[in-house]
């Protein structure tokens, strides 16, 4: 199957092995998954990032799961997005950090704080450090267009966010921080930091990937607005849980 944009009708569609949903129990997950051959550019990561399709690594996927559409993408409106109380206290917070943009490349110092990360945000596993290839492997590519931002606290290491450069905005793909300073709300700033700077750099949106009905780990995502939510092959506009009634369209693969 193609996907339906003039950018990405010529990229075949498969749909990946069946395996354990690993945000809600007992539940059965599937990607749909671009073809891993086809030459990926930035217009193409873009065109593809506006049908709810989401990075990792090398591979451009998107959620087909049997009788389940609770994972729905998200993007949020820069131009109309308003820091609320909790967001203005959150940049007070954490405006001794500095941000340094890094090159997407293997680094000793932030697999360390990755690994640090995993341990104490994921003990219950799902999402447990498989050494440095797996690291890379999850974070790198060769063909799209990454930014590791570094936020320093002096000259300690505090947090990365690593983000894609779409054409109409920045894709938060991941974020890990350091968990000893957690007063700083550091996956907030991560996010309300990635926001500000798209918008300094004239773009429309920043993707956050799937929020998902029912995963608690993902409700943060409501609270950026306003927001849109791809459901049934369009962005439409919603204001959280309340608005929204999953129900992706499913697509058709041979």
């Amino acid at each position: 199957m193609s996907a339906p944009n003039e950018n990405t009708d010529r990229i075949r569609l498969f749909l990946a092995q069946p395996s354990d949903c690993g945000y809600l129990p007992k539940r059965v997950s599937r990607n749909l998954v671009c073809d891993p051959q086809f030459e990926y550019n930035k217009s193409t990561h873009t065109a593809l990032s506006q049908q709810g399709f989401r990075r990792s690594g090398s591979f451009l996927y998107r959620p087909q799961c049997p009788n389940c559409n609770a994972c729905i993408p998200v993007r949020v409106n820069v131009e109309h997005f308003v820091p609320g109380r909790g967001d203005r206290r959150c940049i007070n917070a954490n405006r001794d950090l500095k941000v340094i943009p890094r090159p997407a490349r293997f680094s000793a110092e932030h697999y360390a704080l990755y690994s640090q990360y995993l341990q104490a945000r994921h003990p219950e596993g799902g999402m447990e450090d498989q050494g440095p290839e797996a690291y890379e492997q999850f974070f790198i590519s060769d063909w799209a267009d990454t930014v590791f931002y570094e936020f320093r606290l002096g000259r300690q290491l505090v947090g990365v966010a690593v983000t894609d450069r779409l054409d109409d905005g920045l894709s938060a793909m991941y974020s890990f921080y350091d968990h000893r300073h957690a007063k700083r709300s550091l996956g907030r700033f991560a996010i309300l930091w990635q926001l500000q700077h798209a918008r300094e750099q004239g773009l429309d949106w920043l993707y956050l990937g799937y929020w998902i009905d029912g995963c608690r780990k993902m409700q943060y995502k409501e609270r950026f607005q306003p927001a849109e939510y791809f459901i049934n092959g369009s962005w439409c506009q919603a204001w959280g849980s309340t608005a929204v009634e999953p129900n992706m369209s499913k697509s058709h693969v041979k």
